[in-house]
């Protein structure tokens, strides 16, 4: 089952964009946004699903370079 996250700016607190992982990323996880532009996962917040659901919501916190 894939993760389905919410990149957000730590900046700014915005969500940036909606990424699909194979599986949880971890905290030092490097990966490339849909600018083209190269991020390390600062933190990782994954929260409570809601009632009924099975999905818990995924937000990974990064910082992008001034200009995102």
């Amino acid at each position: 089952m894939s993760i389905i996250a919410t990149i957000m700016n730590s900046a700014t607190g915005a969500p940036i964009q909606k990424m699909t992982f194979n599986r949880m990323p971890k905290r030092w996880a490097s990966f490339t946004l849909e600018s083209g532009e190269r991020v390390t996962a600062e933190r990782i917040d994954v929260g409570t699903p809601a009632h009924g659901r099975f999905v818990a919501p995924v937000d990974i916190w990064v910082t992008p370079k001034v200009g995102t």
